[in-house]
């Protein structure tokens, strides 16, 4: 067997940390957008304003603290090491109960 060169198109991996990051709520962890990952970061009581990402489907990694993630009509209590996999076309409010960090990657949608 030989060893072959990867294809030009193969990137190569990405290493990062998620506490040498911007200090914000939604601080971006790659260059690239595809898929997007954020590191979600909240205070104690914060929440943010309910919205939507649509054409994509999320995965929510809850990393340290506690989340009630709202989807539409309904309160999804999330702790560290809990993933939550949903449609960008629900309505998500998540609120911190403790300060709480998570990534977030929204794929496209098929």
């Amino acid at each position: 067997m030989t060893a072959t060169t990867p294809p030009e198109s193969t990137t190569k991996p990405e290493i990062t940390r998620l506490d040498t990051l911007e200090k914000t709520p939604h601080a971006e962890v790659f260059d690239h957008h595809t898929p997007r990952t954020v590191r979600l970061m909240l205070d104690a009581g914060q929440q943010m304003p309910p919205h939507r990402h649509p054409g994509t489907d999320i995965v929510l990694h809850v990393l340290t603290g506690e989340l009630d993630l709202v989807l539409d009509e309904d309160t999804y209590a999330l702790a560290p090491g809990d993933l939550i996999r949903f449609s960008g076309e629900c309505e998500i409010s998540p609120c911190a109960i403790e300060d709480s960090v998570a990534v977030v990657v929204f794929s496209p949608s098929e």
